[in-house]
């Protein structure tokens, strides 16, 4: 099977067993900005990380194939696409628990960095808020689809990522960087 099909030289792609879209359709940003934060974090677990937490992104990437999936397709039940959950929301609300009862109380903001890991998870936060909101314009655009367990599932995405980032950089000992804000006269 050859990779390239042709069929979306004129600005066209198929949505999974349903019709085809222009490839600017909100639902092809929404997905592909998706993919974009699978990738990203893809690159943070190409850098060494605990076993745990290498295994925390791993599902993690396979969750977010789900929800490209989901956003991929019109007919989700037809096509037996498993939806994420509120079992996958607990799921990154036990991880977030679990890190930040190992991390100091955050009293500041904090300038996102540390180690390259850190950093690109970081990076992987602001795509998935990134994804979100496009999720949200989603449910805004199709309320009867099915989307907002998607948005659900990314806003609680951006937080573990929030966390896990703090987590990654203090058990390297990597202080996180307060941001110290400026007043204007």
């Amino acid at each position: 099977m050859k990779i390239y099909t042709r069929t979306g030289d004129s600005g066209t792609t198929g949505l999974f067993a349903g019709p085809r879209v222009g490839k600017d359709d909100l639902r092809i940003d929404t997905f592909g900005t998706v993919d974009e934060l699978n990738s990203i974090l893809g690159v943070a677990r190409a850098h060494p990380l605990d076993s745990d937490i290498a295994a925390q992104l791993e599902r993690v990437q396979a969750d977010l194939f789900t929800v490209g999936a989901r956003l991929a397709t019109t007919q989700p039940e037809r096509l037996k696409i498993r939806l994420v959950g509120s079992d996958d929301v607990a799921r990154l609300e036990q991880w977030i628990d679990g890190h930040e009862e190992a991390l100091p109380p955050l009293e500041h903001f904090i300038l996102p960095g540390g180690s390259v890991a850190a950093a690109s998870v970081h990076q992987a936060r602001t795509v998935g808020r990134r994804a979100e909101r496009l999720a949200v314009r989603l449910v805004n655009a199709y309320p009867d689809e099915g989307y907002q367990a998607v948005v659900i599932y990314l806003n609680r995405l951006s937080d573990y990522l929030f966390v896990l980032a703090r987590a990654i950089n203090h058990r390297g000992g990597i202080a996180d960087t307060i941001w110290v804000g400026e007043t204007i006269a």
